[in-house]
Order: C-alpha cells, then sequence, then structure tokens
C-alpha cells in the first residue's frame, strides 16, 4: 500500500501516514481513482490539535478492520481543514444541512464527483462500520438513488449557501446588536449564551469600540466582564499564559485543552485594546503573557507562528486531555512545600474533589494574589515543574491568516504597551510570510519547515496578512509594510471579488469544488469579506484614497445580513462598521526624538476606532499622509485629520489630547 501522506506539509495528515487506511490527499488524481474503481469517496476533515479526531483515529482509522473495510470500498480521502479551509467550508456546510450541526472530525461520502450524500462528525467504529456497509451496499443496488440523492444535496447545498444580498451596515445596525447582544448576555458569568462558551474575541473587539465611539457604559460593561471572567477562569492558562480554545462549561473552569494560534492573536489584541479603554492591570498583565505564550511556545524557527498546541498529551501511545495542565493539592504540595501548595490550592481552585477528571483540576486565579512577589515566585516554580511532564505536540505549520492575525495583535501590543520586542516580533513573522507564501506573485496558504505548500491562499489569508501589514506599518513607520499591504489587496480585488462586488472565499482560478464558498460568518476567525472591508478601510484611511473606501464599504455591506440576523456571528463586520462611522481620522506625527514619541503615544492612547497613522519625517517617501507636513519651528508636530483635511499643527501631548478629543 502506498503511503501517500509521508511526505505531506501538514502534520495532521502526517499523523495519519502510517494508518492501515489507504488514505489519498485532497486533489485531482483520488477522484480520478474513484472514478476507474466505481467506488464513492470516504471524506474525513480534522486539524492536528482536535481531540475527537484523535479518539476517531484510534478507535477507527488504525484498526485493521475498518481499514479493509475502507481499502475494498472507498477511496479514502483525509484533509487538514487548516490547509483547505475551502474544502471544509463546502462539506461542513453540508454536514451543517443534513444534520443540523457540524464539527470535526467531519466524515462525508461522497459520489466519484464530488456530491456529498452522508455527512457527519465523529463516528465510533461500530456506527463507521454500519455507515460504510450500507453505503457500500447501495452504492451497488441503489446506485441511481445514491447519485440523484447526492446531486440534490448539492443542487440545495448551491442555492442556500450563495451569499444574500447587501444590506447596509449603518449607526441603527450597531446600535441594535448592542440590545441583541445584551439579551443573551451572561450576567453572572460573562460571555453570551450557556455552555460550551466561546472567547466571543471579534464581538469584544465590537463592543469595545462602540463603547469609545458612543460613550456607551453597557458595552463596555459586557466586555469588561467578559474579559475578567475568561481571564480568571480555567480557559486561560494561568501559568503559560494563553488561551485554550473554549471552556465545556459556563463558568469558564474547564477548557477544551488546544491553543490555537488564532484565538490567541486576536485575544492578545482585545485585552490590549481594553487597557487602553480602562486602565485595568489585569489587561494588561493577560495581554503580555499572552504575548510571552506566543513567543515561546507557538515561535518557529523561522519568527513565523505555528498553528496551535494540541488538545491532548500523549503519554506510552495513549492520548490524555489536559494531562499537562490540571494538578491536584498533593502535586502541589510536592512541588511548593505544605505551607505554600496549601495557599496555592486555596488561590487557584484546586481541590481534593477536583474540578477536571480523576482528581485533578484546572487551574483558576478569582482574585489577585494579595502577594504579587510570592505569586510570581510559585507561578516560576509550577511552570517550571510542569515543563518536565510530557507535553503536548505543536502543530508547526504556519498558516498565512493567522500569522496575519499574529502580527496585527503583536504589532498593537507592541506600540501601546510599550514593548518594541513584540513589534520586532512582527516585524520577523511578517517578513518570513511575504519572503516564504508569496510565491512569484501568488500567495500560499502554508508552510512548514520552512518548505511552502502547494494550497492556495484563499481570501482571508490576504485580508488577514494585509491587516496585520498595515498595523505593522503604524506600529513602525516604515512605507513598505504599507505597500507590501496594497499589493495584496489589489490581488484580493482583482482574484475573489466579481464585478457586481461578490466576495468569493476562493479565487477565480481555483480548483472548483461543488459549491463555491463566500461565508460572511466571524465564527473562530474573521470571514473573509469582513477581514478585506478592515483592511481595505485602514488603506483608505492612510492613504486617501477615496475609491478605496468606497470600495470597503460595498465589502462591508456584504456582511450585513448576518450582522442584523445574529451579531454574535458579526464580530469583526461590526466592529468595521465602528470604524466606518468613526472615520477616517487621521494623525501625522512628523519629526523623531523624545518629543515625537511624546506625540505617538498620545496618539496611541486614543480608542476613536476610526483613527490611523503615519509617523516619520516630513515628505517621506510612500506617506502620503506627511507629504506638505513640515515640522513646527523645527520642532516635532502632529497633524489631526479627517479626509487628508487637517486641523492646524500642535507640538505638545496636552494639545495634541484636546485635539483628539475634539475630533471625535
Amino acid at each position: 500500500m502506498a503511503n501517500r501522506l509521508a511526505h505531506s506539509l501538514s502534520p495532521y495528515l502526517l499523523q495519519h501516514a502510517d494508518n492501515p487506511v489507504d488514505w489519498w490527499e485532497w486533489g485531482d488524481d483520488a477522484f480520478a481513482e474513484a472514478r476507474r474503481r466505481d467506488v464513492p469517496i470516504l471524506l474525513s476533515v480534522g486539524y492536528a490539535a482536535c481531540h475527537w479526531c484523535h479518539v476517531m483515529a484510534h478507535e477507527c482509522f488504525e484498526d485493521d478492520e475498518v481499514a479493509a473495510t475502507v481499502n475494498a470500498r472507498y477511496v479514502a480521502v483525509k484533509v487538514d481543514r487548516e490547509e483547505r479551509p475551502d474544502v471544509d467550508a463546502v462539506y461542513m456546510a453540508a454536514t451543517t444541512a443534513l444534520t443540523g450541526s457540524g464539527g470535526w472530525p467531519m466524515t462525508c461520502l461522497l459520489t466519484p464527483a464530488g456530491d456529498p450524500f452522508f455527512a457527519g462528525t465523529y463516528l465510533p467504529k461500530p456506527q463507521l462500520m454500519a455507515l460504510l456497509d450500507n453505503a457500500s451496499e447501495a452504492w451497488v443496488t441503489q446506485r441511481d438513488r445514491v447519485l440523484a440523492s447526492g446531486a440534490h444535496v448539492a443542487d440545495r447545498l448551491r442555492e442556500v449557501t450563495a451569499p444574500p444580498p447587501p444590506s447596509s451596515l449603518d449607526e441603527d445596525v450597531c446600535d441594535a446588536a448592542v440590545r441583541r447582544l445584551r439579551s443573551t448576555y451572561d450576567e453572572a458569568r460573562g460571555g453570551f449564551g450557556g455552555a460550551p462558551k466561546f472567547p466571543p474575541s471579534m464581538v469584544l473587539e465590537f463592543l469595545l469600540r462602540h463603547h469609545a465611539r458612543t460613550g456607551s457604559p453597557d458595552a463596555l460593561a459586557m466586555a469588561r466582564r467578559t474579559c475578567e471572567a475568561m481571564a480568571r477562569g480555567g480557559m486561560y492558562d494561568q501559568l503559560g499564559g494563553g488561551f485554550a480554545r473554549y471552556a465545556v462549561d459556563a463558568d469558564w473552569v474547564v477548557p477544551h485543552f488546544e491553543k490555537m494560534l488564532y484565538d490567541n492573536a486576536l485575544l492578545l489584541r482585545v485585552y490590549t485594546h481594553l487597557w487602553r479603554s480602562t486602565g485595568d492591570d489585569l489587561a494588561r498583565r493577560v495581554a503580555l503573557e499572552t504575548a510571552e505564550f506566543l513567543l515561546r511556545d507557538l515561535r518557529t524557527d523561522e519568527g513565523a507562528f505555528a498553528s496551535a498546541l494540541d488538545a491532548d498529551t500523549v503519554v506510552d501511545g495513549h492520548s490524555h486531555e489536559g494531562l499537562t495542565y490540571a494538578w491536584s493539592p498533593a502535586q502541589l504540595t510536592e512541588v511548593l512545600g505544605p505551607d505554600d501548595g496549601a495557599t496555592a490550592a486555596h488561590l487557584l481552585g484546586v481541590t481534593a474533589r477536583g474540578t477536571f477528571e480523576h482528581g485533578l483540576s484546572t487551574l483558576q486565579l478569582r482574585a489577585d494574589p494579595p502577594d504579587a512577589v510570592w505569586w510570581a515566585e510559585v507561578r516560576a516554580r509550577l511552570l517550571a515543574a510542569r515543563a518536565t511532564r510530557p507535553q503536548p505536540s505543536r502543530d508547526d505549520k504556519v498558516v498565512t491568516a493567522w500569522n496575519g492575525l499574529a502580527v496585527a495583535a503583536l504589532a498593537d501590543a507592541g506600540a501601546i504597551l510599550g514593548r518594541p520586542e513584540l513589534v520586532t516580533a512582527a516585524e520577523q513573522a511578517a517578513s518570513f510570510v511575504l519572503g516564504v507564501h508569496d510565491v512569484e506573485g501568488m500567495l500560499r496558504r502554508t508552510s512548514r519547515g520552512g518548505r511552502v505548500g502547494s494550497a492556495p491562499a484563499v481570501l482571508d489569508d490576504h485580508a488577514d496578512l494585509a491587516e496585520g501589514l498595515l498595523a505593522l506599518h503604524q506600529a513602525t513607520g516604515d512605507a513598505s509594510w504599507a505597500e507590501a499591504a496594497a499589493s495584496l489587496l489589489a490581488r484580493a480585488l482583482d482574484r475573489f471579488v466579481d464585478p457586481d462586488g461578490t466576495v468569493h472565499d476562493t479565487a477565480h482560478d481555483a480548483a472548483a469544488l461543488f459549491a463555491r464558498p463566500a461565508g460572511r460568518t466571524d465564527n473562530a476567525e474573521p470571514a473573509g469579506a469582513s477581514a478585506l472591508a478592515g483592511a481595505l478601510l485602514t488603506h483608505a484611511a492612510l492613504t486617501g484614497s477615496a475609491s478605496r473606501l468606497a470600495t470597503a464599504s460595498g465589502v462591508l455591506d456584504t456582511c450585513g445580513p448576518i450582522a442584523r440576523q445574529d451579531p454574535r456571528f458579526a464580530g469583526w463586520a461590526l466592529a468595521v462598521a465602528e470604524a466606518v462611522l468613526a472615520g477616517p481620522l487621521q494623525v501625522a506625527v512628523v519629526g523623531s526624538g523624545p518629543d515625537a514619541d511624546a506625540l505617538l503615544a498620545t496618539t496611541r492612547s486614543s480608542t476613536s476606532p476610526g483613527l490611523v497613522l503615519a509617523h516619520g519625517m516630513p515628505d517621506a517617501p510612500g506617506l502620503p499622509l506627511l507629504t506638505d507636513r513640515p515640522l513646527v519651528g523645527g520642532r516635532p508636530a502632529a497633524y489631526v485629520c479627517r479626509g487628508f483635511v487637517c486641523d492646524r499643527p500642535v507640538t505638545s501631548a496636552d494639545d495634541l489630547r484636546a485635539a483628539l478629543a475634539s475630533a471625535r
């Protein structure tokens, strides 16, 4: 049996390379083989950090009986959803339509034409074997019925996945969204809805921006309470920093333990902006600890960022969820001694009964330690002891979009929190992605170990990377980052947007799927359309381009129907809408030295969601905002502008603060 996964760049596919199942990668060859053998396709989609993917792999795909049935009657295709989000999107739509829910691992049966006639998620061995037997028999004895069913499903999904007509995302929609969010807000625990609870990163960004524009105390209260609840619960890593994927309970106590790059990048930005809005010490601490986690645990040797840490830790060939992170009182005492161990157990919510499994507890920090010096020492000792335990594996592929989110977050955090090393890390990641993933003018989705993959970049790769480059430009004043962003945005508009304004997730020349994905939902990460709208808006504000501004508004309006229907799934679109309503507010800081630094710090302290910043010497090449903006009496100066029409320049931080308040 050929081992077709052995040379894959995907750690998820490599996890399955030695299965007895005769896996194929997604592509024309697999479908040609299904046609040659006249058999259906078993499509299995997952990702490397997925707990239930590991469970199904052990129960089913490592099992010789399952493998014999699959190999004899199907062509088996394994897909990494993070490498091929386009494939994942269209078949997840089928799964949701056919079953009412979705998730990973995703298990679908397809005709050799790619039409789905069965879709589900995790299947234990008895269910999978029954499905394989029944579907195989139906394929032989009721072929016409199976083909008709698959064609019907595909036709229906093409209809229902077509994007609805655009609708304006205006001030009334933003106000209504806050009211709708309040109706699902968990007053006692923070967050929205019940268990399981996912970090509502982009909704929090929207609420912070809405508060900044309108002064709404309710928007700030929901954001602030949710951020505090997440940071004090077990979903946040109290020792190592960074957030797990979600909490299985409503109180944020027990996480689903995988730690994803996109979650932590988005949350790093949120906590940075929360600190800017409120001055909360907790927000600053969590932002810096999350940045530390990114640099320590997800940074690759090339300076980019890996995708995730696994939910499971493998010991003696068996996966154990949470093994690295959970503690008992006795384990704390073993590391810290009886007195400090007992104090730490009380502080961190570690009980004899346990809050997790097998008498172990996740670590919570429901109140700040009374002795910060003592806590810093204890935290360091516990983290060092934890490092001696078996560790979760790392999915070290580099995803373009998620690195774009990380670049944006690190650039923002470094500039706002005064941590230049974070900006430097953002520059290194951006340089790597541009240098390796942009191949002859065609952006690629992933790389691993410095070797770029063949999977094409989708819309959010272009848009999220552009967003990161524009944030980096504003943090450094380096025009080259803005120029690279402009190139990405031009390519995105050319390859993903129809002349009538319809925005697609896959390029015009991408290999066809049974439906062309055009997602509008901000779920775990920004939708391609909302990400594109945000990056276009920032670029328009920095360059004064009226055409780019109009395009940004048109793209944003494609997200309007989702924002009106359920704002929980339009967080980034609503955040971009707040920037449209508040801006563009442009600040040009010219000059260098301590006085210029004070003007920059004052500008960065502004919470206006529509503000963009350019800085450097007067008339610096590639920076239109600095053109014809001279020093004042030889001193650094700041120009506050709307639509490139500027007020009189100011030279002191106090005067700039007043000018910004007046402009808002």
